[in-house]
């Protein structure tokens, strides 16, 4: 019954959703571990001697391993399947996140500065290993999208797989909500050491999970064969494999890794800077911060829902995938537009408010365009195709951090360059990604 349509009147199951779950909690614990440096970004550069270029060598490390990462990943995940390599990826990023909590105690055995690779003469060996840390973090942490977005192509047809990416993709925000919370209790109580032991751990829970359910959805025991047929309900794709090289000819991945690089810098911006302008625009203090925080990743974590949501919504009314999928980005990419704004107010809620919508909007892009790999790529491309476009959003990531501290350094604390990028950066992605994939024709992959 593959390729078929399956009458309305057959009950399906939810077997592909308990999946989707797993992706979700994966995701959320993926940026729980990232994230909880953005709340603490304060408490840390005053306990440690940290200045902003200091801090942004530590930011930049991850996204520069994270980048690296991606460029593997995606092709390790195509080879070892997603059980395995998810895992994998999890396992070790727990044990990465777990690190990043030892680190002050690993620098006590290192000189108190340390050379620092020619880009200044001397650091803090806090600097080092935390740059250490948080480099093996971002080297595993780099297989949780492309594994997540190939388990979708596995277990959706594609007129799901945007809504199963954005529930998935939700779990970015749940983990950026319940990293402040979880940095400012158990830094209250126990100290910060601990807020990236104790999240570091979570991951290894989730693994349980995991390698106790996770089966391909041909080999799963709970799934209904009316369930299965609408899993595979698309038109059969071959088995072979594609050389990850052969995937760089095609317009359709540099649609993709162009929308990566010019917009994932933006949330990354949010996501490790953040805590740091609310502190140097309204004097946000720790006890503070998580309030404002939570409001932001919360509505972060609507919009990823209404993004997948709304494409699919339009599909199902009869809309072509290509106008579905672009109409839903053009909305996203209005509505961080007036992130601008949060400069010229006083009002600290005002501005969060702006930056909440700006947030809500941009994860509600990222579920359309990671969606758009699924749309144009077949499934056993998939992996390698989010990798490397991710390796570009990771690229551009890093080229705006490495900006941000000694920017702000120079010229009084002023954010208004990467304010005006993060209003501007999405049309003009979509713009980019319209002229390259006019119709999302499928690539014609050997």
């Amino acid at each position: 019954m593959t390729g078929a349509t399956i009458p309305a009147t057959v009950r399906l199951g939810n077997r592909r959703w308990s999946i989707c779950a797993l992706l979700f909690f994966a995701t959320t614990v993926n940026y729980l571990d990232r994230a909880i440096i953005n709340a603490l970004a304060p408490r840390l550069m005053a306990d440690l001697g940290w200045d902003k270029t200091q801090y942004g060598y530590v930011t930049t490390a991850f996204q520069v391993a994270y980048a690296i990462g991606l460029v593997a990943s995606g092709g390790v995940i195509d080879r070892l399947g997603t059980r395995k390599g998810f895992a994998w990826a999890v396992g070790l990023w727990s044990l990465a996140a777990m690190a990043t909590g030892m680190a002050r105690h690993i620098a006590g055995w290192l000189p108190a500065q340390v050379p620092w690779f020619g880009v200044a003469a001397f650091i803090p060996a806090t600097v080092l290993t935390f740059t250490v840390a948080r480099s093996l973090l971002g080297l595993a942490e780099a297989g949780n999208f492309p594994a997540a977005v190939k388990t979708v192509a596995e277990w959706f047809p594609r007129k799901e797989r945007a809504l199963a990416t954005g529930i998935f993709n939700a779990g970015t925000n749940v983990g950026a909500v319940l990293a402040p919370l979880a940095a400012v209790y158990i830094t209250l109580w126990w100290g910060w050491e601990w807020a990236f032991i104790s999240t570091g751990a979570a991951g290894f829970a989730w693994l349980a999970f995991w390698l106790t359910m996770y089966r391909k959805p041909e080999e799963d025991p709970g799934l209904t064969r009316a369930e299965l047929d609408h899993i595979l309900s698309d038109p059969p794709e071959p088995a072979t494999k594609i050389p990850w090289a052969s995937i760089l000819p095609f317009r359709q991945t540099w649609a993709f890794s162009i929308g990566k690089f010019l917009t994932d810098p933006v949330w990354w911006f949010w996501l490790f800077w953040l805590g740091i302008f609310l502190k140097d625009r309204f004097d946000v203090k720790l006890e503070g911060i998580a309030a404002p925080l939570v409001f932001i990743y919360v509505a972060a974590d609507i919009g990823s829902v209404a993004g997948g949501w709304l494409s699919s919504d339009l599909i199902r009314r009869g809309w072509s995938v290509n106008a579905a999928r672009k109409t839903a980005m053009l909305i996203c990419a209005v509505c961080v537009v007036p992130v601008i704004g949060a400069l010229f107010t006083t009002s600290m809620w005002t501005a969060v408010g702006l930056i909440a919508l700006a947030a809500a909007a941009h994860q509600a892009w990222s579920c359309n365009l990671f969606t758009l790999v699924s749309d144009t790529f077949p499934r056993r491309a998939v992996g390698s195709v989010v990798g490397f476009g991710g390796m570009w959003g990771a690229a551009g990531s890093v080229f705006l951090t490495l900006r941000v501290g000694p920017y702000l350094k120079s010229h009084k604390d002023s954010y208004l360059p990467f304010f005006l990028i993060a209003g501007c950066g999405y049309i003009i992605a979509l713009l980019i990604i319209h002229l390259l994939a006019p119709r999302l024709k499928p690539a014609d992959v050997e």
